[in-house]
């Protein structure tokens, strides 16, 4: 212990005990296996009486067998790991090794389709990225590479995230508004030093101290680097993550256990940019042991973040409550976005808290590693730092030391936290202040009373997360992987380039949002909330894929969506008439026309709410289903909230959406038709005339519309709405389907028979929201139900042996429809919307099989986990990593509740709130806003 060979430094095991941990990297030790117990086959999550039991709904919860823990060889099961999550081994690799979508995987057909569209998106793409000296909102130059390396984020909605890798690795960075960098130690050969680093004393003498990283960065040489991955193993389930290592040679076990405040339906806690954890240390030896746990971190992140220098860190203490923490405090002082981060660690009887206040991260680290190796504490020196120097870089660290007993377990804990309170988007035009500024301020100083605020109440927030996942995670009905995805996709609420800012009340238009009552009480109250479409393709509460993950918010966080509903009918009624090209069609159009819902609400590196649609591929103002979508929205939130003044508000935009959209109704049959361009959602996939996805929209935002003006008390406009249901469903029946399932349009092209994923759309919104059967059955029964069954039979289970969810368009013929480059992808938030559809129609065994493919193939094939992407195909590509749609899973559990409380008038249950007491026939003709 303490030589400078990085190769067999701190294993604290005799050279004649050591043995390869190789499988291919022979500088990585770790101990031989004593013989004592066998090593032990984790599954990904799964109960031994699970994987005995059957669905009570009829389908197989056999798990497979754990492929992700395969390479695990410790007899470790960490203290107090639940047995379902997402379940990895340190050592795991993924052997496929797709690459992101780019113009190479485009067919010749499909490239000379979109050249206009190529030529004009180089050109935009040199304007914005050489003379504007900005970053594209789609970037499909450099696109995001492959990285199968990450992890439950930390950092609660909207005050930015810092996500962890299942190595242990601290590797991507969301602190600037809706911009991510991604840094690990693999990308550049630099390390963050964001690293926890164990000691362990025997008798006054250090036998064992490792960084606990596999990796070997270039810097920090001194440091014992390289940890066997073989014995560790990482569990996922947001908002909760377990790293359990089983140190070799020690009988020691650490288990690291991450926390974030993600509470549903709480609209304070949940807003934190903090994470905490909890370091449960087992001695399964006979002698008492000292350890110490460092946590080490750089102030900012390398490279040009903190180039300019300028930087400083100071310890500090803060007891309040007869509670002391104590840690470091790294100030960032850089424009436009200052920030400060803490470190810190809770003080007890039993622990002692020490620090090094500042090391040069990017040297060998000598200094901190003797500093530890010596006494299992660091010399504490008083005082803030110097400011650091241009081009040199600045770190600390904080140790937590405690004793261990024999067969003892001890508990060490720390926080990290970070305070940017006021922000600025990428025009730097405005100052915002963050949620959580109402109740820890907004004067820059709040990082030791949000660390402290943490360690005090993590415990509490981890019964209110037990209390709400355990409905589900405790129902053996369901399966494991279910239960994994439903919380793991939840990542994205926070880690979506997530912002949740206050809103002053004289910031909201007097002329425009005059008509709607509860506007300024909600923004002022639960304040204005943002998420990306995905992490590539940044512009925030993109409509038409917001439709898809709305589910988790509206079920989750009400009041944030309807916050977000209101901000869009704000958006709705104003106009920017600036004139700009569009790329696809390269026509001259303005960017936002009046009573049209807009595709975005901007760009964070331009000026979002104030600047919307981001998007300049297509006019969005002919989109058949934005504002469609909206109609669809509103009506389904009002349901499952009861919020009569929410209904009332949002009537008259209603009013002048569908107004807007009746224009597409050309023969005034009832039906809308499409344009003969990718005028929707899937916006390279060609639509012509009357279709089975607008169509089925159309129908059902009718037909809700019909119930609104019930609601409302507007018996001309019923009339009206009826009028056009009843025609409008004789032209989908007899110009779309043929007896299997719906046609994907009314063109004269081959593919205008494709089988379309998402041709049920409209029923799925429709059942969701207590419509579409019986009296108001807008789609045959027997048609949806074939339809489903059909989509089952060709896009599920003629596609890649059934085993990687539904491709978007399926040919009669049982081939992919690839007349465009959507038609053959599989988009997995459009997998959960349909799997929900069977369950609601059902098919719940087919539905989960559909799902399934899904989950499979990101989380446990693909290493794609905590970066769900938009799309991928069956070979070779992925497309748009991290995104928003794959939310839509919420939507299957909305589907089961419903099925489970079905003669209730409220649905209640895991993660839904239903507010009011009156359903939607129990309102009156003219509801009061309370």
């Amino acid at each position: 212990v303490g030589t400078q060979d990085p190769g067999s430094m701190g294993t604290g095991v005799p050279a004649s005990e050591q043995t390869s941990c190789a499988k291919g990297d022979p500088q990585v030790y770790c101990a031989k296996d004593t013989g004592d117990s066998e090593a032990v086959q984790v599954t990904d999550g799964e109960s031994p009486e699970d994987s005995r039991s059957r669905d009570e709904r009829g389908c197989s919860n056999q798990e497979d067998p754990g492929q992700l823990m395969a390479s695990y060889e410790g007899r470790a099961k960490g203290y107090q790991v639940p047995p379902f999550g997402w379940r990895i081994c340190l050592a795991h690799e993924f052997a496929e090794k797709r690459k992101p979508f780019n113009a190479n995987d485009i067919s010749l057909s499909n490239l000379i389709k979109h050249l206009g569209m190529g030529l004009r998106y180089l050109q935009w793409w040199y304007q914005k990225t050489q003379v504007e000296k900005k970053k594209p909102f789609i970037d499909l130059i450099n696109s995001v590479p492959l990285r199968q390396i990450y992890g439950c984020p930390l950092g609660g909605i909207g005050g930015g995230t810092i996500t962890r890798g299942w190595r242990g690795q601290f590797c991507r960075w969301q602190l600037n508004p809706g911009m991510y960098q991604h840094r690990t130690v693999i990308a550049d050969q630099k390390c963050s030093v964001l690293k926890f680093t164990v000691c362990l004393r025997r008798e006054g003498q250090t036998v064992y101290q490792q960084v606990l990283s596999v990796e070997r960065p270039s810097v920090l040489r001194s440091w014992n680097w390289g940890l066997c991955g073989f014995f560790a193993f990482y569990h996922a389930l947001y908002p909760r993550a377990w790293t359990v290592y089983q140190l070799p040679g020690q009988n020691v076990t650490l288990t690291c256990r991450q926390i974030t405040p993600i509470l549903p339906h709480d609209y304070q806690d949940s807003s934190l940019p903090v994470g905490v954890f909890v370091w449960d240390v087992e001695n399964e030896g006979d002698e008492a042991l000292d350890v110490s746990i460092m946590f080490s971190m750089r102030n900012g992140l390398g490279g040009g973040d903190d180039a300019s220098g300028g930087l400083w860190n100071e310890p500090f203490c803060l007891e309040r409550n007869g509670e002391t923490i104590r840690g470091l405090l790294l100030h960032h002082p850089t424009l436009p976005n200052p920030y400060t981060m803490a470190v810190a660690a809770r003080l007890t009887a039993d622990t002692t808290v020490t620090h090094i206040t500042a090391f040069d991260p990017d040297g060998t680290g000598q200094q901190v590693w003797q500093d530890l190796l010596q006494d299992g504490q660091l010399d504490s020196p008083a005082g803030r730092s110097t400011l650091s120097q241009k081009g040199v870089g600045i770190a600390g660290a904080v140790c937590v030391t405690s004793k261990l007993p024999p067969r003892g377990r001890c508990r060490l804990e720390f926080s990290l936290a970070w305070d940017m309170p006021r922000i600025m988007f990428g025009a730097q035009g405005q100052v915002y202040y963050r949620r959580y500024t109402r109740f820890f301020g907004s004067d820059g100083d709040a990082a030791p009373a949000l660390s402290h605020y943490a360690l005090c109440q993590y415990a509490d927030w981890e019964e209110r997360i037990s209390a709400w996942q355990s409905p589900v995670l405790d129902d053996r009905s369901l399966p494991a992987w279910y239960k994994s995805a439903l919380f793991n996709e939840l990542y994205f609420l926070a880690d979506g380039g997530t912002v949740w800012l206050e809103v002053p009340e004289d910031s909201l238009p007097e002329e425009l949002g005059g008509n709607m009552c509860q506007l300024r009480p909600l923004l002022t109250e639960y304040g204005r909330f943002g998420y990306l479409e995905g992490q590539e393709y940044r512009m925030y509460n993109t409509y038409d894929v917001h439709f898809y993950a709305s589910f988790a918010l509206i079920m989750l966080w009400p009041k944030l969506e309807l916050s977000l509903q209101y901000d869009m009918a704000l958006a709705t009624l104003g106009e920017d008439l600036t004139w700009r090209r569009y790329l696809m069609s390269g026509v001259m159009a303005p960017v936002k026309r009046r009573n049209v819902i807009p595709h975005d609400i901007g760009d964070p590196d331009d000026e979002p709410w104030l600047r919307v649609n981001a998007y300049v591929i297509h006019d969005t103002a002919d989109w058949k289903d934005l504002n469609l979508k909206f109609v669809l929205q509103v009506y389904r939130d009002y349901y499952l909230t009861g919020d009569q003044g929410f209904l009332r508000d949002m009537w008259p935009v209603c009013l002048a959406v569908m107004e807007s959209e009746m224009k597409f109704d050309k023969d005034q049959d009832g039906l809308i038709e499409n344009g003969g361009y990718a005028d929707q959602t899937y916006d390279a996939w060609v639509t012509t005339g009357p279709s089975a996805y607008c169509g089925g929209l159309w129908l059902a935002a009718v037909a809700m519309m019909v119930q609104m003006a019930a609601l409302c008390g507007t018996q001309d406009i019923r009339d009206k709405f009826s009028s056009i249901l009843s025609r409008g469903q004789q032209a989908y029946e007899r110009l779309l389907w043929n007896g299997r399932y719906y046609n994907y349009d009314c063109s004269s092209r081959p593919q205008s028979c494709s089988i379309m994923s998402d041709q049920c759309a409209g029923q799925w919104f429709l059942r969701a929201s207590g419509l579409g059967e019986g009296e108001t059955e807008v789609f045959p029964t027997q048609h949806v139900v074939r339809a489903l069954q059909t989509i089952f039979e060709f896009n599920v289970q003629a596609f890649a042996g059934g085993t990687m969810g539904a491709v978007n368009g399926m040919q009669p013929q049982g081939v992919p429809d690839r007349s465009s480059v959507q038609s053959d992808e599989v988009w997995v938030g459009v997998v959960y919307g349909l799997a929900a559809t069977m369950i609601q129609e059902g098919l719940t065994c087919e539905g989960f099989q559909t799902a399934e493919g899904c989950y499979r193939t990101v989380w446990e094939r693909l290493g794609l986990g905590f970066q769900t992407p938009e799309a991928y195909c069956q070979k070779r590509v992925f497309r748009s990593l991290a995104y928003m749609r794959p939310l839509s899973i919420w939507a299957m559990q909305l589907a089961l509740q419903q099925q489970h409380k079905k003669a209730e008038p409220n649905i209640q249950g895991t993660g839904l709130s239903t507010g009011s007491k009156l359903g939607p026939k129990e309102v009156m003709a003219n509801p009061s806003p309370e």
